[in-house]
């Protein structure tokens, strides 16, 4: 089956509220167990960035995971940001993770090099995949982490309509719509391996993690 690109960027209010609504304890719980068992004993500490952090719960996860991490958050998508920054009132994490608006390339992020980045379901809805690896290679320090999880393309609409059923019968009509479309979307690990390559980033691993998961993670050379 062949890619079905989405948009990039979630800008409905109401669909913006219905993911900061759902419960994605699973998914997002499972990404720093994947971080912890891709890093095992790393000492995570100083600034991290999240890219596409939507409205901000893996980077208010990853924050309390590693107390000594700060998090930059970073989304192109209004509507997004603002339930994260509902969500990140009152949380106890405002000293330790901002999210702000960049949409890359034409934006940076804050700083200009983090000792890890992280991302979580951004990768599929990239027309150019480019985008997210040369953001990667710029903003990762040498010898810096790299953690990204995201969806993985199944084999056919039909294995993508079962997996909704399977896996979001309980969450809203919005949610299995886009849950679909993101599958039609997604990336096969071969695929990411030669978008790496392309990126000079074929020092990281890539590697599926369910059905639908594909992680791919390492450190930065250094020099």
């Amino acid at each position: 089956m062949h890619r079905t690109p989405e948009p990039e960027l979630m800008l409905d209010p109401d669909q913006a509220r219905a993911y900061a609504e759902a419960d994605f304890e699973a998914p997002h719980s499972r990404f720093v167990e994947l971080f912890r068992e891709a890093f095992p004993g790393l000492a995570v500490s100083g600034p991290v960035l999240d890219l596409g952090c939507g409205p901000g719960d893996i980077s208010m996860r990853f924050a309390r995971a590693f107390p000594e991490a700060n998090v930059d958050g970073v989304d192109g998508a209004p509507a997004m940001l603002a339930e994260g920054e509902r969500l990140l009132a009152g949380s106890g994490l405002e000293g330790r993770v901002r999210l702000v608006q960049a949409c890359l390339p034409a934006d940076a992020p804050p700083r200009e090099r983090y000792r890890g980045v992280i991302s979580n379901s951004l990768l599929h809805h990239l027309h150019e995949p480019a985008v997210l690896w040369d953001a990667v290679a710029h903003y990762t320090e040498p010898g810096g982490f790299v953690f990204i999880m995201d969806l993985m393309r199944p084999d056919s609409r039909a294995s993508a309509e079962a997996m909704v059923a399977q896996y979001a019968a309980d969450e809203p009509p919005v949610l299995q719509r886009d849950f679909f479309h993101s599958l039609l979307a997604a990336f096969r690990v071969d695929e990411v391996r030669e978008q790496l390559d392309r990126a000079s980033l074929a020092g990281l691993d890539v590697r599926a993690v369910s059905d639908r998961h594909l992680v791919v993670s390492g450190l930065m050379r250094a020099g």
